[in-house]
């Protein structure tokens, strides 16, 4: 139902209510994008509250609408007489909440898929029947509820519904992040369900004022300590603090964790000297080799000894605060009052579960930016952290204004933890309970020419807005990279324990030959990875796909495929804009196959290694990283 168009002359108001999801600061960034004010409030937000509000979002989240962990709402909510839009589980609330039923099906879907959509819809008007959207979800409407009609479908799954008399809409995919036509979608509800036009306008730069006076207010007279890479992010924050605070105050370092890329800290030194950020340099290599920490009170392993990679994560990111605050003792700043700036995004915080930005997200993995220690001094007042509420594309845009050179505004991410989470570790086959089952499902995906092996080893996804540690599928043999992609996607909507898919290069695998070489973070290793992708790099620099693909992660993992002793490498390209959902490069049409050819061949006739692995897997259900 479409609401009349309102008289209001102030500026529209939209509310966002987040259960926990990914993508709840996308929603508001489009609505802000399209010229209406948007704030997001945690999902218990009494009605009475909303009452200034000219239309509210409820997000996606992680829980399931039924079960007892779900995030409490205010049950006036719906006999608020104001436009709503209901996104993934925002969608599901709605539907039970007003009658109708939702249940965990066999199928879920995650990644890019195909839907239908009613064109005669006002959320979908002057759009394509067929629309590409991205799901993220396990749950699925089995009833519809009384008084609502379906709008889209995902083959027999409902993907859209709408009120037959009231102005509320419900999608289950999620418009706010990498579909073309999800902000046309956005902009249809405000205009045409709810009835308001947009009003204000959306510009980076503004944010480097209102940045600069927070510093300032913030910091104070304090001495502030921050850790700079090399990256968009960090660079970004050390131009932002260089305008708001004397040189006096401000200690900029560089930390050479050993797990860095060929000559990437004389690089990294070089394009600071050029953007104006100087920096102290610190090797922390064999600080980091040995480092250790504790985790619930006990003293976890040496880093170069671990496997799971969330322990490797804490470890690496208790060691940066360890280097912080002997930094800190040698340059002499009063350790119970200096202030530690990071650049950290949103992007970090909600993937990490931070509460800063939702008290219901997942933590999908832990960024060394947000551990327990520096949850502790954010609590203490004692961070600054200025581009918290930004993302990839938005710091890039910021980078440009405040004059950074093209080789760090556009450089590709390059996580913290460096190649220590782009090594898989593994002291034995990893065997899931059911893998049996599991292989008898693989079985009916490919066919004569083209086979679907489960791998003994995990990789972290998202799903459903939360984290998966599930099993690697490798397909091997001969057929089209459209076949194999449509495999991708297929294969984790319908294996639960499966959550990312690669192609495997090279004769078919025969399960039989398939074994793990222990692997660890220890030096050989390191060298090893650092190798493969400094090679890699430079063919994707010589051809130009280091600026037309997002990011190409190099992944070394423990699988040999043709005997024991040796180790696989992973191509994993995403194509994205926030980095928080993306595809991959299809072969042929984003990577010419003469390029990615070239690559493996390269790569192959390394010493020590088995095969080399193009990633398939979309964003979710897989996350960019292996871990």
């Amino acid at each position: 139902m479409k609401r009349p168009i309102s008289n209001k002359t102030a500026h529209y108001q939209v509310a966002i209510l987040d259960a926990g999801a990914q993508y709840g600061y996308d929603i508001e960034q489009n609505i802000k994008r399209l010229g209406y004010s948007a704030t997001r409030l945690p999902f218990n937000t009494p009605a009475k509250q909303l009452e200034p509000y000219d239309a509210v979002v409820l997000s996606g989240g992680p829980q399931s609408v039924y079960s007892e962990k779900a995030p409490a709402h205010d049950p006036l909510l719906f006999s608020l007489d104001k436009p709503l839009l209901g996104i993934c589980y925002g969608m599901q609330l709605i539907n039970q909440s007003m009658g109708g039923e939702v249940a965990r099906l066999k199928t879920r879907e995650d990644g890019f898929t195909t839907v239908k959509v009613q064109t005669k819809s006002p959320v979908f008007k002057r759009l394509k029947s067929t629309q590409e959207v991205l799901m993220s979800h396990g749950d699925s409407i089995v009833k519809l509820a009384p008084g609502f009609t379906t709008i889209a479908k995902s083959g027999d799954i409902i993907a859209g519904l709408a009120s037959t008399n009231r102005p509320i809409v419900g999608l289950q995919f999620h418009p706010e992040v990498s579909t073309t036509e999800g902000p046309a979608m956005l902009d249809n509800f405000l205009k045409h369900v709810a009835g308001i036009r947009p009003t204000t306008t959306y510009d980076i730069k503004d944010y480097e004022k209102t940045a600069i006076a927070e510093i300032r207010s913030t910091v104070g007279k304090r001495q502030v300590l921050a850790f700079i890479s090399g990256g968009v992010d960090s660079s970004t924050l050390a131009k932002l603090l260089q305008a708001a605070l004397p040189a006096r105050q401000l200690h900029l370092i560089y930390v050479d964790t050993g797990f860095m890329r060929f000559d990437e800290s004389k690089q990294v030194q070089a394009m600071l000297g050029e953007a104006g950020i100087k920096v102290t340099i610190y090797d922390g290599t064999q600080q980091f080799l040995s480092a250790r920490t504790r985790i619930k009170g006990k003293l976890t392993r040496k880093l170069t000894e671990v496997i799971d990679p969330e322990i490797k994560r804490k470890i690496i990111g208790d060691t940066f605060i360890q280097i912080r605050a002997d930094m800190a003792a040698k340059l002499g700043l009063d350790k119970a009052n200096y202030m530690l700036a990071q650049g950290t995004l949103y992007t970090d915080l909600i993937e990490s579960g931070s509460q800063v930005v939702s008290g219901h997200a997942d933590t999908i993995k832990s960024h060394h930016n947000d551990t327990a220690e520096v949850r502790r001094l954010r609590t203490a007042g004692r961070v600054i952290e200025p581009l918290r509420d930004l993302q990839k594309d938005e710091v890039r845009l910021l980078a440009k204004y405040l004059g950074l050179p093209a080789a760090i505004a556009k450089r590709q991410p390059f996580p913290g933890p460096g190649l220590a989470i782009r090594i898989i570790c593994a002291d034995e086959p990893f065997v899931p309970p059911g893998h049996q089952a599991i292989n008898k499902e693989l079985a009916l995906y490919g066919g004569d020419r083209l086979r679907a092996n489960l791998l003994p080893i995990r990789t972290v996804g998202v799903q459903g807005d939360q984290r998966s540690y599930s099993q690697l599928v490798g397909l091997s043999g001969v057929a089209s990279w459209s076949r194999c992609i449509t495999l991708a996607r297929q294969i984790p909507r319908h294996i639960h324990g499966v959550n990312r898919v690669v192609y495997v290069f090279g004769d078919n695998v025969d399960k039989s030959g398939i074994s793990v070489t222990p692997t660890h973070l220890t030096p050989e290793v390191i060298n090893q990875l650092r190798q493969a992708d400094k090679l890699t790099n430079d063919i994707l620099q010589k051809h130009g796909l280091d600026r037309t693909i997002s990011q190409v992660p190099v992944v070394l993992f423990p699988v040999s495929f043709d005997g024991p002793g040796k180790r696989s490498l992973a191509i994993r390209t995403l194509i994205t804009t926030n980095y928080k959902s993306g595809d991959i490069a299809v072969p042929g049409k984003d990577i010419p196959e003469a390029v990615l050819d070239e690559l493996v061949d390269t790569l192959q006739k390394l010493p020590g290694i088995s095969r080399v692995v193009y990633d398939l897997t979309s964003k979710p259900p897989a996350t960019t990283e292996w871990e």
